[in-house]
């Protein structure tokens, strides 16, 4: 089965991409995630899948390293825990209306390929971060948006 790519943004002051590398094998839950069509993505990701980091509602929003899908959609608890700021009491054991996948840290970028670069690039004109899907937590990435991607970020590295 083929990998499928993925971009998935946190505010760095939540979650960043140097709070993952920092846990333990790497590896933390992405949850909170409370936007139907976002949770429909993440319940089509599959163990292997790849995706981007991005650091959103910042300074220099933009993508900032990989990270890779460790384990596909279940239940996120956060949703059933009244303490919780992800609480939500339409949830429940019988009836998990949200969910979360594991990922693991894979590689930060030297530099970020930033959200004004990607806009730049031609090849990006048609992506759901640059056009419809620009406020999404997580949204597909096709193979030709990660390869030009990747590019820009190795030429930030030179």
């Amino acid at each position: 089965m083929p990998v499928k790519y993925w971009l998935m943004k946190s505010e760095p002051e939540a979650f960043s991409i140097i709070d993952l590398k920092s846990r333990p094998k790497k590896t933390e839950h992405w949850d909170g995630v409370r936007n139907y069509q976002a949770r429909n993505f993440m319940r089509a990701m599959k163990k292997g899948d790849l995706a981007f980091f991005y650091h959103s509602s910042c300074e220099v929003p933009g993508v900032y390293g990989i990270i890779e899908i460790v384990r596909p959609a279940y239940s996120d608890p956060t949703a059933r825990d009244p303490e919780n700021h992800h609480y939500d009491p339409r949830s429940t054991p019988e009836r998990p209306m949200w969910d979360m996948v594991d990922v693991r840290f894979e590689r930060q970028f030297k530099q970020p390929v930033t959200l004004s670069a990607i806009k730049r690039q031609p090849e990006l004109k048609n992506m759901h971060l640059v056009q419809r899907w620009s406020r999404l937590s997580v949204m597909p990435v096709t193979a030709k948006e990660w390869n030009t991607i990747l590019k820009l970020a190795e030429e930030k590295s030179l």
